[in-house]
């Protein structure tokens, strides 16, 4: 094992102690499985942590070497990890198909591309590493499953309800299965090519066995159903790869939906791109300028200042430099620990990002606040901010050589911020009618006042509920 000291202690100088701690002891003790695709969220509940400081972490761990990052293309209905990739450029098919469900699959950032970390080979070597030689059930639960999938770790017991045949077959070779199919639907999955073939077993019982030749191959293709009458069936596999599969045929019923539908949460490319330490650390190449990801959901937050110009006249470039550096500083810091991220700045604008509206909510009271007590240690009201918010859905796209959002969201978030005053924040119906930023507002004591805005540019009227200081 590669000595981790000196790169713990790094890490200990950005997130905290506890933290550091936790992930060295990870490194150092946990069992193999516990070192393959990590889901940073399950690591921060199982050990008290705070779930920003533990994504942190893990980022900057990954830049010291000790992680691998993974982009997981996720199916939403079993779980399964469709596409594994080093980065988000590589995510490159309009859709995908989960051969197991039978399900298309298009890759948008709230749900169905998760972010895991796997240790790095040079700092523990772990049998994750070498896939083709774990045996049939870690294979599946380590490779195919993904890290929200609330499953344990030795797979065998919880999938023998579930599973009529298993099969390891090597590179070329062919075998002979003897199964006794009872009436309904079963699916014959490789979870290596993620190839299917299905089956319906109906009718009355055949006295003669019966037999089916399956061609696995590189193609990722689901063929038409077979169908079968119950009784013994010859199941014949055929391996035309260069590589060992194993076919697992699941029986289509109750065992199977349960197991598949046992979820936790995720840490989605959502969320890792509206995380700071996130921006921070990779400013460019998260995507290529031809992708465009959809995001169903994400909230905006726009700052500005009022009279900046006469700001700067009337108490100078370097005081007011100062003030606005503070005024810059101060939301940096909230946004982040309320855990969004800041992807632009615009003159004395600042253009941020929440995966929820409460969080960016949160966020805008206490940058308010702060920028009234700067105020007031100043004894006087030099800086005066004007924040709109709004949420909906966008585009995760590349522009000017960094990491951007695209839409009517993003415009409309930014008109609200221009028709804001400093005594007020205003939010859009779309962020205040969320339940949690609902009752977030109600238990800050505000009580807003509601209207419509026609907006410059935006061919309806929008609600905006005005939250007062």
């Amino acid at each position: 094992m590669l000595d981790i000291t000196d790169r713990i202690l790094a890490i200990r100088q950005y997130v905290d102690d506890g933290v550091a701690a936790a992930i060295e002891q990870l490194i150092r003790e946990a069992p193999d499985t516990r070192l393959n695709r990590i889901n940073p969220l399950a690591f921060a509940l199982s050990h008290k942590l705070d779930e920003r400081e533990c994504v942190a972490a893990f980022l900057h761990a990954t830049q010291l070497g000790l992680f691998e990052l993974s982009w997981n293309v996720v199916c939403a209905s079993c779980g399964g990890v469709l596409q594994a990739c080093e980065s988000l450029r590589a995510i490159n098919q309009a859709r995908y198909r989960c051969a197991l469900c039978a399900v298309n699959c298009e890759p948008n950032l709230d749900e169905s591309v998760e972010i895991t970390f796997t240790v790095d080979h040079r700092v523990r070597k772990i049998e994750a590493h070498s896939p083709e030689s774990l045996s049939l059930w870690p294979y599946v639960r380590q490779v195919f499953w993904s890290s929200g999938s609330d499953l344990p770790d030795d797979l065998s017991d919880v999938a023998r309800e579930a599973v009529l045949d298993a099969v390891e077959v090597a590179p070329g070779e062919r075998v002979v299965r003897q199964i006794q199919m009872s009436e309904g639907l079963a699916v014959l999955f490789d979870p290596v090519t993620h190839s299917s073939q299905s089956l319906e077993v109906t009718g009355a019982p055949s006295a003669d066995p019966q037999q089916i030749t399956v061609h696995i191959d590189d193609t990722r293709l689901q063929t038409a159903m077979h169908r079968l009458a119950p009784g013994v069936l010859n199941l014949v596999l055929e391996n035309n790869t260069s590589r060992r599969v194993m076919p697992i045929l699941w029986s289509v019923g109750e065992a199977l939906k349960h197991m598949v539908e046992r979820h936790i949460p995720v840490l989605t490319a959502k969320r890792l791109l509206t995380h700071q330490t996130f921006r921070d650390l990779y400013r460019t190449n998260v995507l290529d300028v031809n992708q465009r990801f959809k995001i169903t959901n994400l909230t905006f937050l726009f700052t500005d200042l009022k009279g900046s110009t006469e700001l700067y006249e009337r108490i100078g470039d370097l005081a007011a430099f100062d003030l606005v550096r503070s005024h810059f500083q101060i939301a940096e810091e909230i946004v982040s620990r309320k855990g969004g991220a800041i992807v632009k700045t615009i003159g004395d604008a600042i253009m941020a990002t929440f995966p929820n509206p409460v969080q960016g909510i949160a966020a805008a009271l206490e940058i308010r606040e702060a920028v009234n007590r700067l105020n007031r240690r100043n004894n006087r009201q030099e800086l005066l901010l004007k924040i709109g918010i709004h949420s909906g859905p966008c585009l995760a796209v590349s522009m000017n050589d960094r990491q951007d959002y695209f839409g009517q969201t993003v415009n409309i978030a930014s008109r609200v911020e221009n028709i804001a005053s400093p005594d007020a924040i205003l939010v859009t119906s779309s962020s205040a009618d969320d339940a949690e930023a609902h009752d977030f507002i109600r238990r800050q004591g505000a009580a807003p006042s509601s209207f419509l805005a026609n907006l410059r540019g935006i061919d309806r009227e929008i609600r905006v509920y005005s939250v007062p200081s």
